[in-house]
């Protein structure tokens, strides 16, 4: 069994402080200066709460991974492509990829093939969400077939109680019209445009600051983790 080497006790009200005013300042001297403080408040409790969660999964048989080494993303922004040269984000976030008879590459949840996990922590954006961002072709391809010639599965899962209460319905990208192959009055039309497999639950700012974070956020993972398993294995 994992064991938590960190106490998660919830992140401070100055987190979000921190990162309210890096939205403001939003510049290298600014927060070269209050690195340690970013480090303090909002790197290493992020890392625990990881660590936390990992044991909650192994706890609740969920088959995503939490590593405080890997699974965080940078607060670093990537310019080189962005009109935007502000050199930092203003959330903290992490990435969760589901393992059950797979390898970890060390891509981010939505870079590869499997669906996993993720959490996101910014000044009144606090979420927790999954799925397949931006598929491959040929995985994408294999859902439409799933939605096509097996509906009831499908919908199964997207209508299961217990992801319906926590998640509602899937999002993501979609196209304007059905996909080539498929007729237009096909009677799962809307689902066979979706070009992300994706699902997500807001959290409150408060939700943060509470030790109770890594079982609320297990609780809705485990939700998803039949659908999760059904994309996985496409």
């Amino acid at each position: 069994m994992a064991v938590a080497t960190s106490t998660f006790s919830g992140f401070k009200p100055e987190a979000i402080q921190f990162l309210v005013d890096l939205a403001e300042n939003n510049r290298r001297d600014w927060f070269q200066a209050r690195k340690a403080e970013y480090e303090r408040l909002l790197k290493e409790p992020l890392e625990a709460f990881i660590d936390a969660l990992s044991v909650r999964f192994e706890e609740r048989a969920i088959p995503l991974r939490a590593d405080p080494g890997r699974s965080p993303f940078r607060i670093y922004r990537d310019v080189r492509f962005s009109k935007d040269k502000s050199p930092y984000k203003t959330h903290i976030s992490a990435s969760f990829p589901w393992i059950e008879g797979a390898e970890w590459d060390g891509s981010h949840t939505g870079e590869g093939e499997n669906p996993g996990g993720y959490f996101h922590f910014g000044p009144g954006e606090v979420f927790v969400g999954g799925g397949m961002w931006h598929p491959g072709s040929a995985k994408l391809s294999a859902f439409r077939a799933a939605v096509d010639g097996d509906p009831a599965t499908v919908r199964g899962l997207l209508d299961d109680p217990d992801f319906k209460r926590t998640f509602g319905a899937i999002s993501g990208d979609k196209l304007k019209r059905v996909p080539p192959g498929y007729p237009a009055d096909h009677p799962e039309a809307e689902l066979l445009k979706q070009k992300d497999v994706t699902f997500g639950q807001r959290l409150a700012d408060s939700d943060v600051l509470s030790p109770a974070l890594p079982d609320l956020v297990a609780e809705a993972f485990q939700s998803a983790v039949p659908l999760m398993r059904f994309l996985a294995r496409l």
